[in-house]
């Protein structure tokens, strides 16, 4: 069961089931990627990914059970922006830009996630997701 309050106990709870779940979708998943319908190529998981994902999806209910979603979005998001990197966040140095794309789901509402586009390499790398629930 996801806790649903905000307390500290139930961020914590919510961020290991959500460190769990990028655990087991490793292991469904060797080569740690699906294809994206809309971008036409891959987006890959890494530990960014779920040090990233854990620590910003556990502060919201609906953000951890957007995680658990993590194949549907990562096929079915379309890209609806791009931004340039934080030259102060350590974590998006590798990256030359941020995509921001979008995903609905039914009972969530709109789920935003960040894809980074590595450096020489180009390849797309999710970063962050979460929901929000619209209305």
């Amino acid at each position: 069961m996801i806790p649903e309050g905000n307390t500290l106990d139930d961020i914590k709870l919510r961020e290991q089931i959500i460190r769990d779940f990028y655990r087991e979708w490793k292991e469904k998943n060797p080569l740690q990627r699906k294809y994206n319908l809309s971008l036409k190529e891959y987006i890959n998981i890494r530990m960014v990914s779920i040090v990233e994902t854990s620590e910003h999806a556990a502060k919201s209910y609906l953000s951890t059970l957007a995680v658990l979603q993590l194949d549907a979005i990562l096929v079915g998001a379309r890209k609806v922006s791009i931004k340039k990197t934080k030259p102060t966040n350590r974590n998006q140095q590798p990256f030359e830009r941020m995509m921001i794309m979008e995903y609905d789901l039914i009972g969530i509402g709109t789920v935003k996630m960040t894809v980074g586009v590595r450096r020489r390499t180009h390849k797309k790398v999710q970063y962050w997701l979460r929901g929000q629930k619209v209305g």
